[in-house]
């Protein structure tokens, strides 16, 4: 891979396009790395159709977590190679679903387009990118600091539901972007100095992964939704903000002297250790070309010490967000399989090391038109470009798969046994 886009891509690790935002963000950053600026020397989940996801930093004058003192880590250490809590899970192909699908009329499309094929499963928002509950709950803690909404009316009908129709049923879980969270309980974020929540340039803002109770509160969500009957939790933005080195020490917040990184695998160990014996599987989401690339110190990802904690882990790699260069493909987008398969040969070879902790590499792949990439550097995806990417996961081993479109709507007539 050419230097100058290693070196882009990295920085643009720092600018945190994930796979739940907006396709203008996506054209912004992308439009950046068509004119990139002069990069210095740097190491280092998409997806309406979006991409990219040192020591610790930040304002050590702040308001002491109410928790620092007995950090959840602490109190449910995990050592060795837990047992898989779903033994019996089937190869799980599964569909993107937001709650207002769920909640809603296209929810019987989805679910006959699971009925004709060979998936199998549901992602399914139970905490959205803006930190809302999506359904109706009556746990007291989780009404006070969070904000439910009856996204999906019904949620125990729609567990019925999918049950009746033998769908593997994994819950999505927004983690460390909440706005709804942050704006509610301020000293669960960050601060500017003028004492107003700080936001991103997108408006959203995040809750800070320091604060064990920013943890116990996501876990808490994910454990009700293990009694609701979910099989699996899917944890994603497990991250600081983007570009969170460069504002780290104006911002208060409360802080340990442990770094990002550590920081974040650590919250990751609690949610397995805590949710695992209840039965379920911890999965998390990360962007594709992490596996490429160091650690992304900055957000405090890395994606072995993050995989070595979970049971999935679930690299974004959509074609539409590797740049020029990548996998010596000019055009990626264009390029679906030549572009899936040197992501997954980097994946291995990321994990390889890890041995028995190595988790199951299940990525999310594209099902969606790329079109802010601009005219001769995009196609229109549909039943080739699915199978291409099918096809060059089975090639690399890789037999599990999660489809995205932010809004739902999948190509019809693939063939998913490639």
């Amino acid at each position: 891979m050419n230097i100058t886009w290693a070196l882009l891509m990295m920085a643009l690790g720092s600018v945190g396009v994930q796979h739940e935002q907006h396709e203008a963000d996506v054209a912004t950053v992308l439009q950046s790395a068509m004119n990139p600026p002069i990069v210095a020397q740097q190491s280092s989940n998409p997806n309406s159709a979006s991409p990219t996801k040192a020591a610790a930093g930040g304002n050590t004058s702040a308001t002491p977590s109410p928790s620092a003192t007995a950090a959840p880590g602490a109190a449910n250490p995990s050592s060795g190679v837990l047992p898989d809590p779903q033994p019996d899970a089937p190869k799980v192909k599964g569909i993107y679903v937001t709650a207002y699908s769920a909640g809603g009329a296209r929810m019987e499309t989805l679910i006959n387009l699971l009925e004709q094929t060979e998936l199998n499963s549901m992602v399914i928002d139970i905490k959205d990118d803006a930190g809302y509950i999506t359904y109706k709950t009556d746990n007291v803690e989780l009404q006070t600091l969070g904000k439910p909404q009856p996204f999906i009316g019904d949620i125990n009908k729609l567990m019925e539901r999918l049950k009746k129709h033998n769908v593997y049923p994994i819950a999505r879980i927004v983690v460390f972007k909440d706005t709804v969270l942050a704006k509610k309980n301020p000293q669960l974020s960050f601060v500017n100095g003028d004492g107003s929540v700080w936001k991103n340039k997108g408006g959203d803002s995040f809750v800070n992964p320091y604060n064990e109770d920013v943890w116990k509160y996501n876990v808490d969500i994910a454990k009700e939704a293990v009694k609701l009957g979910f099989k699996e939790i899917q944890f994603d933005y497990v991250r600081f903000p983007e570009g969170f080195e460069k504002r780290a020490d104006a911002l208060k917040y409360t802080k340990t002297n442990k770094s990002r990184v550590e920081i974040i695998s650590d919250f990751v160990k609690y949610a397995k250790a805590e949710l695992n014996p209840l039965g379920v599987r911890v999965s998390v989401d990360i962007f594709g070309y992490a596996a490429s690339v160091p650690a992304a110190e900055g957000i405090g990802q890395d994606f072995v010490k993050i995989s070595k904690n979970v049971d999935i882990i679930s690299p974004m790699v959509y074609p539409s967000h590797y740049s020029t260069g990548w996998f010596n493909v000019e055009d990626p987008d264009k390029n679906p399989y030549a572009t899936i398969k040197g992501s997954m040969v980097d994946t291995h070879k990321k994990l390889e090391p890890l041995g028995s902790y190595k988790p199951i590499i299940r990525p999310w792949i594209q099902d969606f038109t790329a079109s802010w990439l601009g005219s001769g550097h995009y196609v229109k995806y549909g039943k080739k470009q699915i199978e291409d990417q099918v096809r060059a996961l089975k090639e690399e081993n890789i037999d599990e798969f999660l489809l995205w479109n932010a809004n739902n709507r999948y190509t019809s007539g693939v063939d998913y046994e490639q």
